[in-house]
């Protein structure tokens, strides 16, 4: 084979590969930005780790929690980015290979690429076959970055939705929020068991919308709260953990709210693993073994008796029952707190870090002198 067909050969299989690879980003940028389903495609989930291993890296010798979540909180906005460098940076190697056949040499390929790509307009190529692919270049790159940008509104839309009922846990629920103490806290000043319910009502739809949102664009798993010692993973922990409580320590204020509530919860956290590749295991034994040690429960139960919460079951009978609950959601809880490094509240689990728990911060009692 003479050296002319080697070369013609290598330019075929060129523009083969280049419209693999068009075709190929295309359909990630469609999937991601225009059709979103839930789960994640490979190219997404390879720049995640990526992305997540320099974060690690950053932060591997920062002890104190608020300057690694300082830290942590650019992680999801450096995804975003690198992932919007990834696709124009494939389109461009595609391009530049379109056009390799025509200009004589990849690297004035890649020239007019770029040029045509970001709209620059100092590179071209006058006969008909590059001027087509320079067209086609200019538009790819335009599509890409209006996409990107009209997908920012509907992230930021679903974090500012799943933001205002974790604000508002910190009167309820403490800081960090704990489910006990989101209990406790109904027997302080005016006492506000009655408004359980319609807590509850709230949460169902409020894990009804993270599922959605947070399983069809799985980068806002990523989107830390704005104060430090808040979480929407452990303010939906402490929120099932809280209606787990209530329905082993009380069967007699037995209600449907606190039911679907931890049913919508656990139904959310299974969507957003399955979407993120973590193992999920849809019908758990209500017998088997949970994390959360009997000791650590019994903590939690005492906080209750301590402020006069009526309990009708003592610690021992009321344990089967809470792990019976706890059992649907507690590994899938752990491991995404241990994959987003949030906050370490109590009865949250571990962490890639060595940490101390950060325990419940209440305001004191103070009262005016009479």
């Amino acid at each position: 084979m003479s050296q002319t067909q080697v070369v013609s050969a290598l330019h075929v299989m060129a523009v083969v590969a280049a419209s693999g690879l068009v075709l190929a980003t295309t359909a990630n940028v469609l999937r991601i930005l225009v059709v979103p389903r839930a789960g994640r495609s490979w190219s997404s989930a390879a720049i995640d780790r990526a992305v997540d291993t320099v974060f690690r890296g950053l932060t591997a010798r920062v002890k104190d929690y608020k300057t690694r979540d300082t830290v942590l909180a650019a992680q999801a906005p450096a995804f975003l980015a690198v992932q919007l460098v990834a696709w124009l940076a494939a389109y461009d190697l595609a391009w530049s290979l379109m056009l390799w056949p025509y200009v004589g040499g990849f690297a004035s390929a890649a020239r007019e690429a770029a040029s045509s790509l970001f709209t620059l307009g100092f590179a071209s190529t006058r006969s008909a076959g590059p001027t087509v692919v320079d067209v086609l270049a200019a538009l790819s790159g335009l599509v890409v970055i209006a996409l990107q940008v009209a997908y920012l509104p509907t992230l930021y839309s679903a974090f500012n939705r799943r933001e205002a009922e974790v604000t508002l846990l910190e009167v309820r629920a403490g800081m960090p929020p704990w489910g006990p103490e989101l209990i406790a806290r109904t027997r302080y000043g005016v006492r506000t068991e009655d408004d359980l319910p319609e807590l509850y009502m709230r949460w169902e739809r409020w894990a009804a919308d993270v599922a959605e949102s947070h399983s069809n664009y799985p980068v806002l798993v990523r989107f830390r709260s704005p104060r430090p010692l808040f979480s929407w993973l452990v303010g939906l922990l402490a929120v099932m953990d809280s209606a787990a409580l209530l329905l082993a320590l009380a069967p007699g204020r037995e209600r449907t709210e606190p039911r679907l509530a931890l049913r919508m919860g656990f139904t959310a956290l299974r969507q957003v693993a399955g979407a993120l590749g973590l193992p999920v295991d849809y019908d758990p034994d209500p017998n088997s073994p949970i994390d959360l040690s009997f000791d650590e429960f019994a903590a939690g139960v005492e906080r209750l008796v301590a402020v006069g919460f009526p309990v009708e079951r003592s610690v021992e009978e009321a344990w089967p029952h809470f792990r019976g609950w706890r059992v649907n959601y507690e590994a899938l809880a752990y491991a995404l707190a241990w994959r987003t490094d949030a906050v370490p509240a109590p009865w949250s689990g571990p962490r890639r870090w060595p940490h101390e728990t950060i325990e419940v911060k209440r305001p004191p009692n103070r009262l005016p002198r009479v």
